[in-house]
């Protein structure tokens, strides 16, 4: 072949395709895992929780170690003497000693009315009149029957006395003298019947004028004046109910039956109670413990109560439901705490005391009393001074290390006092370990130690496009 000979040209000829030698591939990937490894380790460092840094900071060998626990923020109360009164609350009902509805004994038209509604009364005192005429008549009539009969009593002795006398002289039959005798017996007896009629007259007559039987306060006006009355008015005159003093009756459990029953028997004290209203926010009336019912309800087991108040305010209101405090008894020189101290387990009941020096906590059980609202007495088991745990016993266990709300910040994590606790190197990330590259860091120094490498990569590949061409 001619050396001179032209080529003919066939345009262009297409670029060679450049490969990556398998040293290159192995490079690249070993950045990209170095890269990511550091992305993903500075993620987890920051949004890991704070507590998990102290303790992988501490690490074996430094101060704490890796048996320091977490600790806990939580709040204390102090275990106090106290008297602590036991109370019974219940819904109560207030019921009159007395009510009484007024009506008319005799039938009659009504004349007058001398009460107002609402008015107070007292026993005795007039309320209204019944038109008395037909009443005064028949007193009348019946009087004047007894004078007949008892003239005609008279009569009869005085002729039986004139017989005895004639007989004794013997003048007369002796069968006349007893005739005589058993007249006279007869007009007796007949004298008696007029006597009890006319106090029945009389007794009608003072029917027409109605008084009050009790003293208590009148109730709505139930007739006018004019309308005829009797004795068989549903409604009557009026209501009268006896409000002062009055009587609270309520329910108390069947447990609590025989100490009540003991509180009030043994006569030393009178139980106090207190009526409440519908909303406890004031008192209405203060009054003590009257009695105890003799049988227990057997659909509600319950006992009824009642209680006697002076009600000399009149807050209390027939029918009225009221909300009932009865102090049973007062306990004194009590050990108590707040109740959220109290923790209950399977072993029993129990509380976490607080060793004040150290900042942990020691799992005591005791043995709770008597409770009130915030307040519970503890029998057994803890002496008058010692913290208990109120709030965030629930992440707590026996040892386990706490925070009161009162500490610095930085006593929570057990530093704050300078060297290996506290201290922290110039530029030194928080929560980093000594010894331990910020990630940062860590992913730099990783690309500048691989940079030749990378650098030399290209003209390699040159080359061994050069050497594939020829």
């Amino acid at each position: 072949m001619d050396p001179n000979a032209e080529i003919p040209y066939s345009g262009p000829q297409p670029t060679p395709r450049k490969r990556l030698s398998r040293r290159a591939t192995l490079i690249g990937s070993l950045l990209a895992l170095l890269l990511l490894a550091g992305t993903g380790w500075l993620a987890w460092h920051l949004t890991r929780p704070a507590s998990e840094a102290d303790s992988s900071a501490s690490g074996p060998g430094r101060p704490g170690g890796a048996n320091r626990r977490t600790a806990t923020t939580v709040g204390v109360a102090t275990a106090e003497r106290a008297s602590i009164p036991i109370v019974l609350e219940a819904l109560g009902t207030v019921t009159p000693q007395a009510s009484v509805r007024v009506r008319p004994q005799v039938s009659g038209v009504m004349e007058k009315v001398l009460f107002k509604e609402g008015q107070m009364v007292r026993a005795g005192e007039l309320l209204a009149t019944i038109d008395p005429r037909q009443f005064e008549m028949a007193l009348m009539q019946a009087s004047g029957q007894r004078l007949r009969d008892e003239a005609q009593l008279d009569s009869a002795r005085v002729t039986l006395t004139r017989f005895k006398t004639l007989l004794e002289q013997d003048s007369i039959a002796r069968q006349e003298v007893d005739t005589q005798a058993a007249l006279v017996k007869q007009l007796e007896g007949t004298v008696v019947i007029d006597k009890a009629a006319e106090g029945t007259a009389r007794l009608n007559l003072s029917y027409t004028r109605v008084v009050a039987p009790i003293s208590g306060r009148v109730g709505l006006r139930s007739v006018d004046v004019g309308n005829v009355v009797s004795s068989s008015d549903v409604l009557g005159i009026a209501l009268i109910t006896q409000v002062t003093p009055i009587d609270v009756v309520f329910a108390v459990p069947q447990d609590q039956a025989s100490e009540l029953q003991q509180a009030a028997s043994s006569g030393s004290t009178a139980m106090k109670v207190s009526a409440l209203d519908r909303t406890r926010s004031s008192t209405l009336d203060t009054g003590v413990f009257a009695s105890l019912d003799n049988q227990v309800d057997i659909q509600t087991g319950t006992v009824k109560a009642k209680a006697r108040f002076a009600n000399g305010k009149l807050a209390l209101f027939p029918s009225q439901f009221v909300n009932v405090q009865l102090l049973v008894k007062t306990i004194e020189n009590a050990v108590v705490v707040p109740v959220t101290a109290l923790r209950h387990g399977s072993s029993g009941d129990y509380v976490y005391v607080l060793n004040s020096a150290e900042r942990t906590v020691a799992l005591r059980p005791v043995r709770p009393g008597q409770a009130t609202v915030d307040k519970i007495v503890i029998a057994s088991g803890l002496q008058v001074g010692e913290r208990v745990i109120t709030e965030g016993a629930d992440r707590l266990k026996d040892g386990a290390s706490v925070v009161l709300p009162g500490d610095a910040p930085s006593d929570a994590r057990g530093g704050g006092k300078g060297g290996a606790k506290g201290g922290k190197r110039p530029g030194q990330r928080e929560g980093v370990p000594d010894g331990v590259a910020p990630p940062a860091a860590a992913a730099a120094s990783a690309p500048a130690a691989e940079a030749p490498a990378s650098a030399a990569a290209p003209q390699r590949r040159r080359r061994a496009s050069q050497a594939e061409g020829t």
